[in-house]
């Protein structure tokens, strides 16, 4: 069973679609919609296209969404996972190609990337002092080296699944899952991956929250 896991906040106006997508194109035999505290219509969407949707009463942060996600998709027997955002950023007709590479590949876990190809418009500052900032935040905690380091782009295996128990709720957990995949010697591939801006997304103030969230959870542990 290969199951789609989408986190999502306040995107009624995206979540239908993405999840009619994700059935139509993306190869998936079921979503899930993780509605983390949404105001809005986002679950009521959610499931008019066919998501199972399990909700969070509070806003909890993507890393704990994508976790109750991957518990649910132990709880059926799922295969493989992808994590896949809700706003329309990624492209479905994109899954298969990268879940067959994986398969094809023996690996445990596909990581996407914007920078294997050249058709997601990056804006500048993301890409010449974000990512190559991000890129020395996670070699200073040790995690593998990847050439997107903050993509939500993700296919997990069974052996990934169980592996990787997400503990940062909030956006740290992009570093944790690299640090993991490292700790616990999983095979890994990278695959590109079109990203479409419909907003701006983390700035600096993001990636020095993300760096703030690691220490918290290295000393709180």
């Amino acid at each position: 069973m290969f199951v789609a896991i989408v986190p999502a906040f306040n995107e009624e106006k995206n979540i239908g679609s993405v999840v009619r997508d994700l059935f139509n194109r993306g190869g998936v035999d079921r979503v899930v919609v993780i509605d983390d505290g949404s105001a809005d219509n986002t679950a009521l969407e959610a499931e008019k296209a066919g998501a199972i949707v399990l909700k969070h009463c509070l806003n909890c942060g993507q890393g704990a969404a994508l976790q109750t996600g991957q518990e649910y998709a132990k709880m059926v027997g799922a295969d493989y996972v992808v994590h896949f955002d809700a706003d329309g950023q990624f492209l479905s007709s994109e899954v298969i190609e990268a879940w067959e590479y994986l398969k094809a590949q023996k690996a445990n876990i596909l990581f996407g990337s914007r920078f294997l190809n050249k058709k997601s418009a990056i804006p500048f500052f993301k890409r010449v002092v974000l990512f190559p900032l991000g890129r020395l935040i996670n070699r200073f905690w040790g995690a593998i080296s990847l050439t997107d380091p903050q993509n939500g782009f993700r296919i997990l295996d069974k052996i990934a699944l169980e592996k990787i128990q997400i503990e940062q709720p909030r956006m740290a957990h992009a570093t944790e899952i690299m640090i993991k995949t490292k700790k616990n010697n999983l095979q890994y591939v990278e695959h590109p991956v079109q990203v479409i801006y419909h907003k701006y997304g983390q700035g600096l103030r993001g990636g020095m929250n993300i760096v703030k969230e690691l220490f918290i959870g290295q000393f709180t542990k």
